[in-house]
């Protein structure tokens, strides 16, 4: 599932950004370029986080960012982008984020799937070599689809 949710073109790597702010930005301004995502949606991003603090930097330098589908998710996507320096969120436990993950769903079930599989690439040291020395996005897509369809075999 969560390979059908990532493309290259939403794929960017050793992206800088000058604070967590600038980061989401960055990291949602391929799904708004694929409408994927309105900009009202990367917006509201940057607000939950300002309102509930850093609640999606999930483990160590991963940040999922995400929004109610509300706020304008139009299509199941994913991008990666990976942050060189790794920037600050404000999340004494697991900052500096170096990988922001920015899901659309735009509704509360279709991407579950695609979470559990997130979750166990992110358990994996693999992805983590693959995701900093990637010269390409299409690098990091050959990994998760190969890593993702083996698990379903």
């Amino acid at each position: 599932m969560i390979e059908k949710m990532m493309n290259p073109a939403l794929t960017q790597l050793k992206v800088t950004a000058k604070d967590w702010q600038e980061a989401v930005h960055l990291a949602g301004a391929p799904l708004v370029e694929a409408r994927a995502v309105s900009q009202h949606y990367v917006e509201e991003i940057i607000r939950s986080v300002e309102k509930y603090g850093p609640y999606f930097v999930i483990t160590p330098h991963v940040a999922l960012a995400h929004a109610p589908s509300d706020a304008g998710a139009h299509q199941l996507a994913m991008g990666i982008t990976t942050l060189e320096p790794a920037v600050a969120f404000n999340n004494p436990d697991n900052d500096p984020v170096k990988y922001i993950f920015t899901l659309s769903a735009p509704d509360s079930n279709s991407h579950l799937q695609a979470m559990q599989e997130l979750v166990e690439l992110l358990s994996e040291d693999a992805f983590y070599q693959t995701l900093d020395q990637a010269q390409s996005p299409d690098e990091i897509m050959q990994y998760v689809q190969a890593n993702v369809a083996a698990k379903k075999e």
